[in-house]
């Protein structure tokens, strides 16, 4: 019982879940880009706005805040127009 009402709980809130991709604005598609991204930075602070281990804000220290290495993309103003397009023709969702 407890299991299933946590499902629900996930299904509810995911913000794709209601949306196929070709229904997505383009502010989801930004918002799926940057929730891809941090999801594939290996490490605790990819952002500055994530939290470290200890729960404090990253803030310089994150990954986006440092030159070289991973960048992680944070932010929607970091997400062309045309990056949109590519994320919708490579998820089955050009419109």
């Amino acid at each position: 019982m407890k299991v299933s009402i946590v499902l629900l709980i996930l299904f509810l809130f995911s913000p794709l879940t209601a949306l196929s991709k070709e229904e997505m604005s383009d502010a989801q598609v930004r918002q799926q880009i940057i929730h891809d991204s941090i999801r594939r930075y290996p490490g605790n602070c990819p952002c500055p706005y994530s939290r470290a281990s200890n729960g404090h804000r990253c803030g310089k220290r994150s990954a986006w805040s440092k030159p070289g290495g991973y960048a992680p993309v944070c932010y929607p103003e970091e997400i062309s127009d045309q990056a949109v397009e590519k994320w919708r023709r490579g998820h089955g969702g050009a419109m």
